[in-house]
């Protein structure tokens, strides 16, 4: 997984995000035009078709990103439209898929930690970036995620950090698209701003785990109306891939698979686990790291309680899902780990930090 260092206007950024990654955003939308032909019907131009219809809403709530995603056209040799397929690509295939992932946020040690593993289609793997932003009057980020995608997970340089649990549902809405939701966070300057980019409605339901390095710490489950909100109990927030707030819940159905429950639930226990060692969330005693951290993250409990997701060729194709990527964020330190592929046995590690301009 390369890091990407990207700076200038809009259009600079997006054309030199274009060019060094050509090759893994043509391969990513192979991908997806599999995808949606296997989950939808769809060919790549019928989803063309449908990430159209989003872009007044971009135009109305974050107009100065399709200046970059234009350069990242640009940067392949392609067009607009397909720039924005791929980052409406949740929009377009989360009311068929069924997305991995789990997340938490966790205060301690006078440190707010946030981390996640990100499980999705294999056939992703080697077209993951990470991308060191400086873009103009906002702060800069880094952010870990698909190439020609303008962010996904990660943090910025006010400690502003980033999580992410696909949800699925038929719901779809006003709103910005998840992905360009959570772009707008990260380029928030103080956590209340980047809290209102979820409560100005997000298109389609996602989890988008907030926090700072202040530790602050909110669960946003979005949607096209006001977000529900989870509150840290005992310092932590864990989420997998179903709604339980009932503010979302009242006004969304979401069609979780039953991996969901076991894995939140083996996942509260592993946080518990942690807590009970360190009662206080200023006691540093248990000395908490990284490493203790990606431990939790590769989890291999017996059937569809692992948290570590491995091939399973029992799981029908369309619906198969492994764990690609695992970050820990220091957002009191502003520190990202990464370990590209699986927590248990990474294909590459490193540690970033995102740079000031």
């Amino acid at each position: 997984m390369q890091l990407t260092r990207l700076s200038g206007s809009r259009l600079e950024i997006g054309r030199e995000h274009g060019r060094q990654h050509r090759e893994a955003i043509l391969a990513s939308i192979d991908v997806y035009d599999r995808l949606f032909h296997d989950l939808a019907g769809l060919r790549w131009h019928e989803a063309r078709r449908d990430a159209e219809r989003f872009m007044p809403m971009i135009e109305s709530r974050f107009p100065a990103i399709l200046e970059e995603m234009d350069g990242i056209a640009q940067g392949i040799g392609g067009e607009l439209t397909d720039v924005l397929t791929l980052n409406c690509r949740s929009e377009i295939s989360l009311t068929r898929a069924s997305g991995g992932c789990s997340a938490f946020s966790l205060a301690r040690g006078g440190h707010q930690w946030l981390a996640q593993n990100w499980d999705w289609r294999a056939d992703q793997l080697d077209h993951l970036v990470v991308l060191d932003v400086q873009a103009p009057g906002v702060p800069a980020f880094i952010s870990i995620g698909e190439a020609g995608m303008v962010a996904k997970i990660g943090l910025n340089t006010q400690g502003i950090g980033v999580g992410l649990n696909a949800i699925r549902s038929a719901t779809c809405g006003e709103g910005l698209p998840i992905h360009l939701a959570l772009r707008k966070m990260l380029e928030s300057e103080d956590f209340d701003n980047a809290l209102a980019v979820a409560q100005d409605g997000v298109c389609a339901p996602a989890h988008l785990l907030l926090a700072d390095g202040d530790g602050r710490a909110l669960g946003l489950e979005v949607h096209p109306g006001p977000p529900g909100q989870l509150s840290p109990r005992r310092g932590a927030i864990t989420h997998t891939n179903h709604l339980v707030s009932d503010a979302a819940t009242h006004w969304v159905e979401d069609f979780p698979k039953p991996d969901s429950w076991s894995r939140l639930t083996r996942l509260d226990q592993q946080i518990e686990h942690l807590v009970a060692a360190q009662p206080s969330a200023d006691d540093d005693a248990t000395g908490l790291d990284p490493d203790r951290l990606f431990d939790l993250l590769g989890d291999h409990s017996p059937g569809e309680e692992s948290l570590c997701r491995h091939f399973d060729p029992s799981v029908p194709e369309a619906e198969r899902m492994e764990t690609l990527f695992s970050v820990v964020m220091d957002l009191t330190d502003k520190v990202l780990w990464l370990r590209h592929g699986k927590p248990c046995q990474p294909l590459a590690s490193m540690q970033l930090a995102p740079r000031s301009h």
